[in-house]
């Protein structure tokens, strides 16, 4: 198969403490990333092996996508994915194979359920790629019903940003301070954060609740607090693929 080449992320190394360096700072993940690209990134970063797993699992899906049979051939590829590509990898890789295999919403809601919290993850970066409305919403508050910070960061992404209401989405922001998961995390955070007034007052609420007990504030409350109050979103945190709907 012929391997796409990047136009927007063309990392070739992993950070000091075994990060892709296309999972920047500003939150980069998967989910922000185009699969064309996502592809690109990751095939310069794999060793040879594990390249050519990827190219066989992604010919795979491609040919047999949807479900066959108790368990299609694609789904064995997710749970072989940490094994072949690394830990480091293995988020992009299954959100790849999950993309090639063109998982709908059932699909995706039975990987979900019976997969692991790893599998579970990738699940939640592919939303954004897969499902154009709100169908699988109960996958993201599934997801933030749980106390796997990993999960709760993975399911605040573009997806959500579209999707959940405005009442979900303030408490989702909440969870993020409560457990610290950093509102990095948080897709499109800025413009729906601006001119909340209810975010406002809720974030002011925990502050004083969390002073009067004699507990630290989290930096990162001040942070949303301000965007709140921000006349624009702050540089470099609104996200181009997510919009409120």
């Amino acid at each position: 198969m012929t391997q796409p080449h990047a136009t927007h992320v063309t990392p070739d190394t992993q950070d000091a403490d075994g990060t892709p360096a296309w999972q920047d700072t500003q939150g980069t993940t998967p989910a922000r990333v185009p699969p064309a690209d996502l592809r690109a990134a990751l095939t310069a970063q794999l060793g040879g092996a594990a390249r050519a797993w990827l190219d066989q699992a992604l010919d795979e899906a491609a040919a047999h996508p949807g479900t066959h049979g108790p368990i299609s051939v694609w789904e064995l590829r997710l749970a072989e994915a940490g094994r072949r590509c690394g830990p480091a990898h293995a988020d992009a890789a299954r959100v790849l194979v999950l993309h090639a295999a063109r998982a709908g919403t059932d699909a995706l809601t039975r990987v979900y359920s019976q997969g692991t919290a790893d599998e579970r993850r990738a699940v939640l970066h592919a939303l954004p790629h897969l499902v154009p409305g709100p169908d699988a919403l109960p996958l993201v508050e599934d997801a933030l019903r749980t106390n796997d910070t990993r999960l709760v960061a993975a399911a605040l992404g573009p997806y959500a940003a579209r999707h959940l209401d405005a009442h979900q989405w303030r408490h989702a922001v909440l969870k993020c301070l409560f457990t610290g998961v950093p509102v990095g995390s948080v897709a499109d955070l800025a413009r729906r954060a601006h001119g909340d007034d209810e975010l406002a007052r809720m974030l002011a609420d925990y502050a004083a609740e969390r002073t009067a007990a004699d507990r630290t504030v989290p930096e990162d409350l001040h942070r949303v607090l301000a965007l709140t109050e921000s006349g624009r979103p702050a540089p470099g945190t609104a996200d181009p693929h997510g919009k409120e709907s």
